[in-house]
Formats: structure tokens, sequence, C-alpha cells
């Protein structure tokens, strides 16, 4: 009776105590933060933003409802977050350059932002716009994103972070090329806030004004010393972990990086800010130790946790306040606040508040892989993993491999998903790198930038002893890497494949004994093996990629790949072959190529060759008699080879024609039963004649490729009412410098009734010629986003449509 009257008592307080709770909603408790979260990310998603004063209008209800009580908070913070998204995403979109001052001079006076990136034969560096008179009003206060080419290194080398110049720069608005399994440069510029992107013309007249200063000159004065003391390739290393620096990184350093999973560990991170943060709580509370008087004004707790917060936030400022850093320091914030005011607070709370003041800084940092991969680790930590482990030895270890398990499990959906691979080698490799380099690089690293900072000189010796540190692992994790297993390459998957695959992440964290467990691993399906829309036999697959003023085009069969060209490619510059055309065919899911062809050695078409052979092992490359490109067999018309009952016919160049570069294009006729393509390089009106006088019969195709990219010398108008195509396709650059494709070529073409689209305004395009007739895909309309640079500037897609019921459409349309 006793155990009976002492337990009833505590079983109705607890009841109690959980309807007073599920009647209270806590205003920063972890529901709002979800639904706040909730609301940003469906305004994003969306292909429009809501008017602006509706905008407004649902801002003030969200706030109204806020300041309520019980569940109405929650609607008030979905609706609160989407309207705060809408506006500032219109706000930032507003802020872009208007098209008065496309691709004109201007010249401007700023200051250099974050740290240039100094290459062979450019620098890259963000400028931001001083407010002052004689400056270009919308440009006043907005941040650029520009380079400054030249072939000498050593003016370039005076731009430097912190200084001010004046810059005669060329500028337009962000635009980038939009493929699967790519990032999305508009997205990034959104997210960044940079207004214009462009280049300094004329560096003769550039002129500083003042030289490095501010906490972005000390950055990069503290980064050069690293780079003196340390002489070792491993001082890149060094600076990346103590400053957040990364320009000395390498694509070899970071591919090894990204087999091994461990781009998290190189990026300023949480765990580099608590450091900080608890050094300055103990420098504060010795401080406070040594000098008792203190304490009449303020206790000895409220002076550590202000250091333990102004260290983090310095910190966070000093190293770019990147979204997991700046994640921690509110963590931190919070839970100093709760000690001092004597509150109880849990981490989850912790975590709940720092979502909701991030989100109110910045609801636009949702758009950042960051800010999922911070929040979604630290929140499946907390979910799966009890507060107290105990102590000794063996439940700090088995805490940590418990902590790599969960981390690896609940975060690889994510990884998938944002960049399209899972590193199989990552779990191994970070249960050797995450202590080794938290608990030894990363101090020592940390130390040394602090040394440097109260004496010149004092540093050395740690940065010395922190690239030692690194390079006695760095061996070992590069033999993991460069395991052929260690990087697992996926196809881009639907929109529903990631819920799913977190839904079954959760599941296969429930505790041990649930049954059903195992069934969990279906839901990954769709993210691990998506549908990739093959061709079935006696079908053909074509996908424009979209490489800017170039071509390179991916033909599939039901078992078989050919690429037909791979984009341009600038020395020490950018390479589509890296940037757009690898991406392309990993997010198509392209494990193998079994031929190449190179239609003529002219860059904008064989200059990412390099990059794709050296990922690709490509069998068989086909070039034209004499042309500079190396390849393995001639191309020669007459050539002809069946795959999957569909017939590949080479057309042009005949056997015996020296070669003549553009004329010398490989033109490539696919046959099927259901349709025929042809691929024409760059041929002109001469060679398309001769065609029409040799070949007039193989010229008849429903899909072709515009010669030449649309110039004014091709597309004779007897060759275009031989081909008759109904999809016309085009692949080049916006706004690019030739003008293609001309205006009275497109006319021609659109004359005879075909369809002409051109990449510039719809992305990649994917075209399917199989027994249900021509069916297409053009990434920007079937992924609209509401940042699209085409769909902002009016312009449609096509540059002239079929009839809307006439028009082919993707399967899944």
């Amino acid at each position: 009776m006793v155990a009976c009257s002492h337990s009833i008592p505590r079983t109705v307080d607890q009841t109690s105590a959980r309807i007073g709770a599920a009647r209270h909603w806590p205003l920063f408790g972890l529901a709002n933060a979800l639904l706040l979260l909730a609301g940003v990310g469906l305004c994003l998603t969306l292909p429009v933003l809501v008017a602006r004063a509706a905008a407004w209008g649902l801002l003030l209800m969200g706030m109204a409802a806020l300041a309520g009580r019980g569940a109405r908070r929650g609607l008030g913070a979905l609706v609160f977050g989407f309207a705060l998204a809408s506006l500032q995403a219109g706000a930032a979109l507003d802020a872009q350059l208007q098209p008065v001052l496309q691709n004109q001079i201007v010249l401007l006076r700023g200051q250099i932002r974050e740290l240039p990136v100094h290459e062979v034969r450019r620098t890259r560096f963000e400028f931001l716009v001083e407010d002052g008179p004689g400056q270009a009003a919308s440009l006043r206060g907005q941040r650029l994103r520009l380079a400054w080419y030249d072939d000498d290194p050593r003016p370039r080398a005076r731009l430097q972070a912190g200084s001010r110049w004046q810059l005669p720069v060329k500028l337009r608005a962000p635009r980038g090329l939009r493929n699967p399994g790519s990032g999305d440069p508009e997205k990034f510029a959104l997210l960044a806030r940079v207004s214009a992107i462009g280049f300094v013309q004329k560096p003769q007249r550039a002129r500083q004004l003042q030289g490095p200063g501010g906490i972005d000159g000390w950055r990069e004065a503290m980064s050069g010393r690293i780079a003196s003391a340390v002489s070792r390739g491993s001082a890149a290393y060094v600076q990346a972990l103590a400053l957040g620096d990364t320009r000395a990184l390498t694509d070899t350093d970071w591919a090894r990086l990204r087999a091994a999973g461990l781009t998290h560990l190189i990026a300023i991170s949480g765990f580099h800010v608590g450091l900080v943060a608890g050094f300055c709580a103990l420098l504060g509370g010795a401080l406070w130790w040594l000098l008792p008087g203190l304490c009449r004004w303020l206790p000895r707790q409220f002076a550590a946790g202000a250091g333990a917060i102004v260290g983090a936030f310095g910190y966070a400022l000093l190293t770019g306040m990147a979204v997991p850093t700046l994640r921690t320091a509110v963590m931190i914030t919070a839970l100093v606040a709760a000690r001092c005011l004597r509150r109880r607070l849990r981490t989850v709370d912790t975590l709940a508040l720092g979502v909701i003041v991030l989100l109110l800084l910045d609801p636009l940092a949702v758009l950042g892989a960051g800010f999922w991969l911070s929040f979604a680790g630290v929140a499946w930590l907390l979910w799966c993993l009890p507060e107290q482990e105990g102590r000794g030895v063996w439940p700090m270890l088995r805490g940590f491999l418990a902590a790599q398990a969960v981390a690896s499990l609940g975060l690889l959906p994510l990884c998938v998903a944002l960049f399209g691979q899972a590193s199989l080698a990552g779990p191994v490799a970070n249960l050797v790198a995450v202590p080794w380099w938290s608990l030894v690089v990363v101090p020592l690293s940390l130390l040394g930038v602090l040394a440097e900072t109260v004496h010149a000189g004092a540093g050395q010796w740690c940065w010395q002893a922190a690239a030692g540190c690194f390079d006695l692992l760095w061996p070992v994790l590069q033999r993991i890497a460069d395991s052929p297993l260690a990087m697992l390459w996926l196809p881009e998957p639907r929109w529903y494949a990631l819920p799913l695959a977190l839904v079954a992440a959760f599941w296969l964290l429930l505790p041990r004994g649930l049954p059903g467990r195992p069934l969990a691993l279906l839901l990954w399906l769709p993210l691990w093996l998506p549908a990739r829309e093959l061709p079935a036999v006696g079908e053909v697959e074509l996908n424009v990629i979209d490489v800017g003023q170039g071509l390179s085009i991916l033909v599939r069969t039901a078992h078989h790949s050919l690429l037909y060209d791979m984009g341009p490619a600038v020395p020490d510059g950018y390479d589509a072959g890296e940037r757009a055309v690898i991406p392309a065919l990993h997010g198509l899911g392209v494990q193998r190529l079994d031929m190449a062809v190179v239609s003529h050695g002219d860059n904008d078409h064989a200059g990412g060759l390099a990059s794709v052979s050296g990922v690709y092992r490509l069998p068989q490359v086909l070039v034209p008699t004499g042309s500079p490109t190396r390849g393995t067999q001639q191309c020669l018309a007459g050539q002809s080879w069946i795959w999957e009952g569909v017939r590949f016919r080479v057309l042009h160049p005949a056997e015996g024609i020296p070669y003549l570069a553009n004329e010398s294009s490989c033109v490539l006729r696919i046959e099927t039963r259901h349709g025929n393509a042809l691929l024409t390089g760059d041929i002109g009106q001469y060679v398309e004649r001769k065609l029409l006088a040799d070949q007039p019969a193989l010229l008849r195709n429903e899909v072709v490729i515009m010669p030449h990219h649309g110039s004014a010398g091709s597309s004779d108008p007897r060759f275009v009412t031989a081909v008759g195509a109904r999809l016309t396709l085009v692949s080049s650059g916006a706004d690019n410098r030739f003008g293609h494709p001309r205006a009275p070529v497109v006319q021609r073409w659109c004359a005879t009734g075909s369809e002409v689209l051109d990449t510039a305004r719809s992305g990649a395009m994917r075209v399917w010629i199989g027994r249900q007739g021509l069916q297409l895909r053009e990434w920007r309309r079937w992924q609209p986003r509401l940042w699209d640079a085409v769909g902002r500037r009016g312009q449609t897609a096509g540059l002239c449509y079929a009839l809307e019921n006439a028009r082919p459409s993707g399967p899944e349309d």
C-alpha cells in the first residue's frame, strides 16, 4: 500500500505535466523550428515567388499567430517562414544586375572580400561595391564575383583580401549551366547574394586605392605566414584547418577527400568553434580567479560564459561565418544564457534555437548543403545516442564508434541526394581521421594562429608540428581514398527518393528488437537504384549536355553509350569536361563509355577530352584524318555499326579529303525503326551541299543538331528543307560573342515546321526516339526554379515551339 500511495501521485503529476506541456507551445521550441523550416523550404521549392504585397501580408499574419498561444504558433511559424523567405529571395533577385547594364563596361570602386583565388592565368575574387557618388546606383553596396585575366601574375598578385580598388569591369547577371548531376550556379549566386559576375576589362586601367586591411586582410596575411612556415605540401591542409583557407587544395586533393568522406573535417566546423570557445572561457575564468575583485562587478561564471560567446562568434567571424560555425556559436550562446539564468536547457532545445536564429538571420541558408549536413548530423546524434555513456576508455570508445555509425548512416541519404555520390570508405577513414585531426592537428593549427597573433614568428613551430602530425596519417588516408571501391557515383534520383531514404534511416536506427527493421532497406531503392529511363532494344536516347559555347552529346542504346564531343576547356580555367560532362554522365548513371567521337579538333568540341578520359576509359576514339586531337581510329564516311538494333552511320568526311577544321567534322547518323537523328558538328554550307548531292536519302531525320551552333555560314536552305526535322537542337553559350544561333538561321529551320531549342535557354536536353514516338525533356522546364535566369529575363526556353498538342514530352512529364 505504501508503494502504491507513493506511486499514484507521481503518475498523476507526470500526466499533468505532459498535458501542460502539450497546451504550452514554446515560441523557440522544436516544433516551431521545424515548422519555420518547412515554411522556408516550401517557398524556395516553388517555381515562382508570391507577390511582394502578399508576402508582407503573410508575414504580418504569421507574426500575429506567433504572438498567440498553443498550436496557432505552429501555423504562425509556417506562414512566417514562407513569407520571410519570399521577401528575402525577392530582395536578393531584385538586386541582381539590371538589363541596361548587361555586358556594359562600368568603372567601380570597392573592396575585395573573402580570399582571392590566384591561378596561372586568372585571379577570381569577390568585390563589394562602395556606396558613394560616381557609382552606378543599382550596384552600390552589391557583391560582385569577378575575374582578372592576365598571363603575367605580378599585377594580379596585388589583389589581396581587404584591399580597395577602382576597376573597369564588364558585368552580366548571374547565369549558369543546367545539367543533371551538376550544381546550380544560379542558386549559389542567390545564396551568396551575388548581384553580378564579370571580369576586369583593360586591367592596365585598374588602380589600387588602399592596401589590405580588416578581417579578410588578416586572414590572408596569416595564411601566407603558414605557407612560409611550412615548406611541405601539407601546408595547404594546415591553412584549411586553421583558417578555412582551401585555395591551395588541388582538384586531386578534393577528389581524395570526397572519396574518403573527409570533406567535413577540412571545412571549419563546429568542433573548431568549440575549441576556441572553451579556451576563451578558461581564459576568462582564469582572469577572474587571478583578480577576485572583478567578481564584485560580474560573477566568475558569467565572465567565463562571456568569454565563450566572444570566442565563438569572433572565430566564426574570422573564418567567414560558415553555417556550421554560426550554428555552434548560437548553441554555445544559448547554453551560456541558460546556465547564467539557472535554467535547464536540453540539447535539443539549443539545436532548435540554432535553427530558428539562423533562419531569421538568413532564410536562404537552406539552399546550401552545409545547413542540412550541419543540423542533420547533430539531430541524428541527439536522437540516437544517450547523453551519458559513463566514464572510462571503453565507454568513450563505444560512444565514438556509435556516433560514427549513426552519422554515417543518417547522413548518407543527404550526401547522395546533394552530391550524387557515396563514400564507401568514409566510415573507415573517419574512424582514424576524426580523433587524430580533431584532437591533435586542429588544436596545434589553432594554437599556432593564436601564438602568431600575439607575436610574429611564435606560431611557426605549432604549424610545423601540425603538418608533421598530419603527414603521419595522410599516406594511409590516401591509400584508402585511391581504392577503386572508395567512391560510388549514383544517378540523379527523383524528388521522393530522399524522404523515403530518411524514413529508412530512421527505421533502421530504431531500438534493437523492433520487428520489421530489414524491410526499411526497401525504402532505399529509389535513391540507390533510381529509374534511369534507358531506351529499349531498337530505341535510342540523345542527351545534349549544356556546356556553354561548345558541344557534347551522350547517345545511349539499351546497353551501349557513345559520347560525341566533350565541350570546351581553357588551360588553367573552365573545363566543360570536368565541370559539365562528367557530372552529367554520373547523374545519368553512365558507368562506362563504349566509344567517343571527336567531331573535329576545335577546342569547343575537343577541349574536355582529357578530363573525360581521365575518369572514363575510352576503348575507341574516332577522330577525322589529320585532326590535332589524337584518337584510336579515323572517322571516315561509310563506317557503320549496330548496337541493340540501332545503326550508327558516318556520312562525312570521305577518305582522301585533307583536314579542314570545321568542314572536316565527323557527321554521324543514328537510325532506328522509329526515327533518325543527325549529329553534324561544325560543318558549313559547302559540306551541307555536298551531302545533299551525294547522299540525299540519308538526310531526312526527325532530330538534328543544328550545324556549327547556328552560324551564318551554315544551314543552307536546301539542306534545311531536305532534313525536314521535327526537332532541331542548338548547343550555344548564353550571350555568346558570336551571336549564335543567328536569327535568320533559326527562322530558316522554324519555317520548315521544326521546333528549335537551345541549351542556352533550355539547359540540358534529353530526347528519346522509340516506339512511343519522339519525346523530349528540357532541364530548365522539367525542374523549374524561382531563381532561374532564363525565366527571370522573360525568355521562353524554345526559339520556336511546335503546337502545344503536337509537342513531344518526356516519359515522366
